[in-house]
């Protein structure tokens, strides 16, 4: 075979192959679509670009090509079905900035890249921005390949799901690297394992540990595996590294079938800069920002989507639906918001909007218009948003102004919660706000709790390492760290490798340190996330309430001396509540009075300090009585004794003084 870079390009955009038609019947792509997709509203562009299986106006089969280039001046695809040495010629249509063309030579699983010649005159080789797949990378031909004829079998899942209401709903997500949760061990040559052989492994795991959803950082095609799938190349391809896309349908569809819900990191705020994609894709800045800086995104080496252009529109919400719609994907955690909505984000010179104000008013529109055209479609779909600053309704609904997510990551609670773990226990007392502060906000937004995989890389240190002391001390910090994440109002994420204890660092080459589960200490706190996660999805107390006030009752969050927090959960229902007991220190605490709203019997539903867990105690605590001493602003109370560097759950058990029922 003759290699793509040994071409001799002039001569491809000049021969063309004999057989080129623009009278297709099938796939055709009417004036309709392309005045839609050139004002930014065709959301399902994916079903006419890139790469269609087709019929001609005579009956023949072949494939359709489509590429938006508005200011190419003249297009070719080249591939093996033409020896790499004859091009396709593709036409204009109109003045849409969209070519078209059709050839009978193309068959399933050959390769192609788009030959790209600007007003000047220069040839470069390109990737089809809407290839369904590509070869292994370093190769970066995109595959001929019909859309998956997929069959599937969620539909129990599907009508389920619409029927939930999501926000009073368990939602506990298990954050997954495809490539290195595990790696092949059996001395084979492949790097990574397939969708479908991750199936039989990592689902299996999933269901056994109690989480109710998976979330994989980018599963779209990218060149260098250390970007960890955030910088893309192929917006509409499951990378080559997991299979076909049809390995991933299936997949999705056991974990439906298992009751598990697939969430997907989507980046549409910028794209990798590499030559050979999107970027400069017609000569000029097409994809990304006119203006260099807007452009350049400095501190990921990126080049940033034009948020204002139409057609960049049509391209990244279809992408969005694409993966929705095609891979019944449960929800999209949308990367980087922060970047998209404000000027001054990045490193380097920005300039200010016409208001004199730093906020990216053609991204704000972008991302209402993005969530706005989602919830039309899918009412039932999780969009959640990374946005690390404290921009006002992020899960507003658009019609009152938010940019309308259902969901963001809390990253304040988790700075000040790993800022607070992570120090020496003695100065705690001095710095006891930094567990309380969030209360202050808690239900401002829709909140997901996120230790993501951001927080155990880059010289961070684990989880399990950031804890101080030895390593017992440990093993105890992070059971109350993990405790009183699941305790707290939001929903749920944890990286993998957090559940297991792992002391080094996350690394992308390499699979999670799974011997470390021949260690009884982390074998026993495996089994404690374990029983956690089932407390959290059996009790309603944790879940129903998560974005209302009346979900919480804080009963003392001024005991910084002792550094012990107590608060209530609540469900809908009176008696679904959960009182809560946190001592953040390594010194046990004797005869420590809690207020609680009803007279009768409590019971220690858990302690992280028990021996199963890895801890001391071997028995639980007696039933405790209530007394009539009211305490916290309560009419009742109980006492406990809290074990050094612990979280108690504690349940009603026999109490009177509610209505059942209710």
């Amino acid at each position: 075979m003759i290699f793509c870079f040994e071409i001799e390009r002039k001569q491809i955009i000049q021969k063309g192959c004999d057989e080129v038609s623009n009278k297709l019947q099938i796939g055709n792509m009417s004036e309709a679509d392309t005045y839609l997709f050139n004002t930014g509203s065709h959301f399902q562009s994916y079903q006419l670009m890139g790469c269609q299986f087709a019929v001609d106006a005579d009956g023949k089969e072949g494939f359709s090509f489509r590429v938006w280039a508005p200011n190419a001046q003249k297009i070719a695809i080249v591939g093996d079905f033409c020896d790499w040495d004859t091009g396709i010629i593709l036409h204009k249509i109109g003045n849409t900035g969209i070519w078209e063309g059709f050839s009978t030579k193309a068959k399933q699983g050959n390769h192609y890249k788009i030959l790209v010649e600007d007003s000047n005159g220069n040839q470069k080789l390109k990737m089809d921005p809407y290839a369904l797949a590509f070869e292994l990378r370093p190769k970066d031909a995109a595959v001929v390949t019909k859309m998956p004829d997929f069959k599937w079998t969620d539909g129990r899942w599907m009508a389920k799901r619409k029927r939930k209401n999501l926000y009073q709903a368990p939602l506990n997500i298990y954050e997954v690297h495809a490539g290195s949760w595990r790696k092949p061990q059996d001395g084979r040559d492949a790097e990574f394992y397939t969708f479908a052989e991750l199936a039989d492994m990592l689902i299996p795991y999933v269901m056994e540990m109690g989480y109710t959803h998976i979330e994989f950082m980018p599963l779209m095609e990218h060149p260098l595996d250390a970007s960890w799938g955030y910088q893309i190349t192929g917006y509409y391809a499951l990378s080559a590294r997991y299979g076909s896309l049809e390995d991933f349908m299936s997949f999705v569809d056991a974990c439906h079938a298992a009751n598990i819900g697939v969430i997907m990191d989507w980046v549409p705020g910028h794209f990798c800069r590499n030559d050979n994609a999107l970027s400069y894709f017609d000569g000029t800045p097409q994809f990304e920002y006119w203006k260099t800086f807007q452009a350049d995104n400095v501190r990921w080496g990126a080049l940033n989507f034009d948020l204002s252009k139409a057609e960049v529109h049509s391209f990244l919400i279809s992408n969005a639906l694409f993966w929705i719609e095609m891979c019944h994907l449960d929800g999209l955690r949308v990367d980087a918001v922060s970047n998209m909505i404000y000027l001054d984000y990045d490193d380097g010179y920005w300039e200010a909007n016409e208001d004199g104000g730093n906020v990216n008013k053609a991204g704000v529109a972008f991302v209402q218009k993005l969530n706005t055209e989602v919830f039309k479609r899918y009412p039932d779909m999780l969009m959640i948003a990374e946005e690390s600053t404290a921009y006002p309704g992020v899960t507003l609904p658009v019609d009152v102004g938010g940019l309308g997510f259902n969901y963001k990551w809390n990253m304040g609670w988790m700075n000040d919660i790993l800022e607070f773990f992570e120090m020496d226990p003695l100065f705690r007392k001095d710095h006891f706000n930094l567990v309380t502060f969030s209360f202050m906000y808690m239900f401002k937004e829709n909140y997901i709790l996120a230790l993501s995989h951001d927080e155990v890389v880059h010289g961070k240190k684990s989880m399990m390492h950031k804890m101080p002391g030895d390593r017992y001390n440990q093993f105890a910090g992070l059971r109350t760290l993990e405790a009183f994440l699941m305790m707290h109002p939001g929903k749920k994420l944890n990286f993998m490798g957090n559940e297991t204890g792992q002391f080094l660092e996350w690394k992308f080459a390499e699979e999670l340190e799974w011997a470390d589960l021949k260690q009884d200490l982390n074998h026993q706190y495996q089994f404690f996330v374990k029983s956690l996660n089932a407390i959290y999805v059996g009790h309603r107390a944790l879940f129903e309430l998560d974005h209302d006030s009346a979900g919480m009752a804080i009963l003392d969050a001024d005991n910084r001396d002792e550094s012990i927090l107590t608060f209530i959960r609540r469900g809908t229902k009176p008696r679904d509540f959960l009182v809560v007991a946190c001592n953040f220190v390594p010194v046990e605490r004797q005869r420590v009075r809690i207020g609680v709203p009803y007279e009768g019997v409590y019971a220690e539903l858990l302690n992280t300090e028990s021996f199963d867990f890895g801890g001391t105690w071997k028995t639980a605590q007696a039933e405790m009585r209530t007394s009539e001493a009211g305490h916290n602003g309560q009419p009742y109370s109980i006492e406990v004794i809290m074990p050094a560097t612990s979280v108690l759950i504690i349940k009603p058990k026999r109490i009177k003084g509610y209505k059942k029922g209710r």
